[in-house]
């Protein structure tokens, strides 16, 4: 699957080692539709993303980025368990 050279470079920031700590929500939420996930936003501010036959639900940052190393690490699971990798 070929994307946009935008959501490539937030696919190898979520990717990153070390963890990149400023990953651009938005970014995040744009690469999940891009890789033709269904994205919902539920009514207690979070996401929830189904890919490839696996769902994930997580918070909405308090900010613009995702700045929570545990966030990063599960977005970071939940792709490789959807056979999606940097």
């Amino acid at each position: 699957m070929s994307i946009h050279h935008k959501s490539q470079k937030t696919l190898d920031a979520l990717f990153a080692h070390p963890i990149s700590m400023n990953i651009d929500y938005s970014k995040v939420v744009h690469l999940f539709e891009e890789l033709g996930a269904i994205v919902e936003e539920t009514k207690k501010h979070h996401l929830k993303v189904k890919l490839n036959g696996n769902e994930m639900t997580f918070a909405h940052p308090h900010h613009k980025n995702i700045d929570d190393k545990n966030q990063v690490v599960a977005i970071r699971d939940f792709l490789k368990d959807c056979g999606v990798t940097a």
